[in-house]
């Protein structure tokens, strides 16, 4: 199955986790409130971020066909995604300055004059639909090495808290050992390993930034484990397996949604510092930034291409954070518990 269909399918996957997580929010007077209140909190940060996700999700939908490639009969048997086609035509040869009419260097003529907003790159890409191709890959790094890293972290944390023992010290002896490694060396070891996809980088990134998140859930199962409800529903015979599933997991429902907000952030910074280091994912806004560097350097300067790729990257990090904090203060007993 080609690359194209398979990103098409996950998309739609992923749109209908959309819509079932929706509607399971709109069916719970709990979850409705605490949206309502998320939305009274921070409506600008919200739409912000939705937005992220709306150009996410455009630049995944892929079909061939359906524009004119001129000459490049391998473009026209390419698949594009709706970012792709509505930038399709707005190729220059070389640097262009933002709302230019010029060539950056040699002020020749552009085949587009005034409508590259943010400019062009050294090969003539509209810096703009560089930005917004960088989207996608941000919240792909963000959010599938979240899925990946918490659900391990769940999965050892509960373990090594519930049951104790063998298992503690076991998992106690994997975070030890992780936590005592270099984290940047042996990020860049495994991805050097495993090949530099996109996939191998989410892997890698997920390996390393487990530890954290799973010694607050061995904690926290520490003393759930020896709440009253969890001793009653072991003297009526529930298996451990069920106490889990009930009674513990839930409770650290908070936790997760908190971690998964705020560890996104991170992940997002550390491709940049990978794509830095020469080991990024193509496509990227720390891909950006660091043939940037070279840029600078020019006389004149070009700054278009750093700027827009900070700026973006900015404006994702900010967004991200401003609702991890909402969604804190809402979930958080404490807060809510200070706030009364």
């Amino acid at each position: 199955m080609e690359d194209w269909i398979i990103s098409n399918i996950v998309t739609a996957l992923l749109l209908a986790g959309f819509v079932g997580a929706a509607a399971a929010v709109r069916s719970s007077r709990i979850w409705t409130d605490a949206a309502a209140s998320l939305w009274r909190r921070r409506p600008i940060a919200l739409l912000v971020v939705s937005f992220y996700v709306a150009v996410a999700i455009l630049d995944s939908i892929l079909w061939v066909g359906g524009v004119d490639a001129g000459e490049d009969v391998v473009s026209a048997h390419e698949a594009k995604s709706v970012i792709d086609r509505l930038f399709l035509d707005a190729r220059e040869r070389s640097y262009s300055a933002p709302l230019a009419d010029v060539e950056f260097y040699g002020a020749k003529p552009l085949a587009h004059p005034g409508s590259h907003p943010m400019g062009t790159d050294i090969i003539g890409r509209d810096v703009v639909y560089m930005a917004l191709k960088g989207i996608r890959v941000a919240l792909l790094i963000g959010g599938l090495t979240s899925l990946i890293a918490i659900p391990l972290s769940l999965l050892f944390g509960i373990s090594a808290g519930y049951f104790g023992g063998r298992v503690d010290d076991f998992v106690f002896f994997i975070m030890s050992t992780l936590a005592s490694m270099p984290g940047l060396l042996l990020l860049i070891a495994l991805i050097m390993a495993m090949g530099r996809s996109t996939l191998s980088i989410c892997i890698a990134l997920a390996v390393t930034s487990w530890v954290g998140f799973c010694r607050l859930v061995r904690g926290e199962t520490l003393k759930l484990r020896e709440q009253d409800y969890v001793h009653a529903a072991r003297v009526l015979g529930v298996s451990e397996f069920q106490i889990v599933m009930r009674h513990i997991l839930p409770n650290l429902t908070h936790l997760v949604i908190i971690t998964f907000v705020l560890t996104f952030s991170g992940l997002v910074l550390s491709e940049a510092v990978l794509a830095w280091l020469g080991v990024g994912v193509d496509g990227s806004w720390g891909q950006m930034i660091d043939q940037a560097r070279s840029e600078l350097s020019r006389d004149p300067v070009v700054w278009w291409n750093i700027t827009a790729a900070g700026l973006a990257l900015f404006g994702l990090l900010l967004a991200v954070n401003m609702v991890g904090d909402a969604i804190r203060d809402i979930l958080d007993p404490r807060t809510l518990r200070e706030s009364s």
